[in-house]
């Protein structure tokens, strides 16, 4: 089966569009680990450690689903998250804001930012399974 771009080609001509996942955090690992979890539910990812590389990646091509760190070093994510909103197709993307506790005043910030759904550092495949079945991804 041959990738391009998005779309997946089989030899016997079946086309299958795969979802795209952009993962904006400073930490390489985590983005990483993100990016494997998310390839067993069909999403290509790509990768951004700050803010300007993410608006970058969302200008040229909006992926259908963005993970936002809460602490990104160039920009306040909830920052980057309304500039997303603001871009062509920028109410695209489902956002699942990554935070490190269940603060809900934090939570609550976040979605009027733009923020869908919402991912508890560290996580695991099970909570992040969760965070995309709660904004209907998967």
């Amino acid at each position: 089966m041959k990738q391009d771009a998005g779309i997946s080609r089989s030899g016997s001509g079946y086309v299958m569009v795969t979802k795209q996942c952009l993962i904006v955090d400073d930490s390489s690992s985590i983005r990483k680990v993100a990016t494997r979890i998310l390839q067993d539910f069909g999403f290509q990812s790509t990768e951004a450690e700050n803010g300007e590389e993410a608006l970058k990646k969302c200008a040229e091509s909006m992926p259908e689903c963005i993970i936002v760190d809460w602490q990104i070093p160039d920009v306040d994510s909830s920052r980057l998250m309304s500039d997303i909103r603001k871009l062509p197709n920028g109410n695209k993307p489902s956002i699942i804001y990554c935070v490190l506790e269940n603060d809900p005043m934090q939570m609550a910030a976040a979605i009027r930012h733009g923020a869908n759904g919402r991912l508890i550092k560290p996580f695991d495949r099970e909570s992040l399974t969760r965070s995309m079945e709660s904004v209907g991804l998967i």
